[in-house]
């Protein structure tokens, strides 16, 4: 079940990517994210409201449960601040495979971490994975988005790079509470954070980019809300493996991969295809080996 539930998760997250490309085009970034928090927490506002109803404030009732809540929240921020910015910049058949290499921080930090341990499938997905990412970062050099000469690129690892340590603290966090006010909680301390975030900088900064909206921006919210709803139920399940989890996600990069060549024609297909084709191959070896 938590194999299925995170291929769901896979599937929302492809297109919420998408989405985010779609909103960000030419549009204020920091705009778009704050109403992308904004609507994801109104949508998990029930949660929260049921439970205060109920007398349950959540998290243990206690402080440190919500101060743990708030750490995720700033990881997660910090992590969306640079994805969305470099997003906006590199081509989506360059972003979604940076970003499908998260699984590979990810398995490096279960194996220290949790002890985890990976069967001869799943080290055969895992050595794909690495390959996947090493002939991506070669093509994206040709397109002009190397990692000498290219800021996106490093915004794009760098958000990769705070998503792996957010996943590792989940398994963490959902030993200790619920998913649905995990998400809940920290969805709502997300938009406290990006609102005052937002002031101080449209205080200290000339805003040169306008806000425009766009339709495409609360679905950002809806498919990142389904995606975290299985994502956390799927981790919650007894023998779940975050490593495992983590990568089965990362196929998100086949939705936004196809629309990048059918909508934005964008360059090298052929070999990016090649790379894509490896990716799933080892995203398959790992859900066999999980089913084992």
């Amino acid at each position: 079940m938590w194999v299925l539930l995170a291929t769901l998760s896979a599937l929302c997250l492809g297109f919420y990517d998408v989405m985010k490309k779609l909103s960000v085009e030419r549009n204020n970034v920091l705009g778009v994210l704050f109403l992308n928090t904004a609507f994801g927490a109104l949508f998990m506002l029930p949660v929260i409201i049921v439970g205060l109803v109920h007398g349950n404030y959540g998290l243990g009732g206690t402080l440190t449960g919500h101060g743990f809540i708030l750490i995720k929240s700033v990881i997660v921020l910090s992590s969306w601040l640079l994805g969305y910015a470099s997003i906006k910049h590199l081509p989506l058949t360059i972003a979604g495979p940076v970003n499908a290499s998260r699984p590979v921080l990810v398995l490096v930090g279960a194996l220290i971490i949790f002890g985890e341990r990976l069967n001869l499938w799943q080290w055969a997905g895992v050595l794909l994975g690495f390959w996947s990412l090493f002939f991506i970062s070669r093509l994206g050099g040709k397109e002009g988005f190397s990692l000498k000469s290219s800021r996106w690129v490093w915004m794009a690892i760098g958000a990769t790079s705070l998503g792996a340590i957010s996943a590792l603290y989940d398994k963490y966090l959902l030993t200790r509470f619920e998913p649905l006010e995990v998400q809940a909680w920290y969805s709502l301390y997300q938009l406290v954070i990006m609102g005052v975030t937002l002031f101080i900088i449209m205080k200290a900064t000339k805003v040169t980019t306008p806000l425009r909206w766009r339709w495409t921006i609360p679905f950002i919210s809806v498919f990142l809300t389904v995606a975290d709803i299985a994502y956390f139920y799927s981790l919650s399940l007894e023998g779940s493996m975050i490593a495992v989890v983590s990568m089965i996600r990362r196929g998100s990069v086949i939705v936004s991969f196809f629309y990048g060549v059918i909508a934005l024609h964008e360059k090298n297909i052929k070999l990016k295809i090649i790379d894509l084709t490896f990716l799933l191959i080892g995203l398959t070896m790992l859900v066999i080996g999980s089913l084992e």
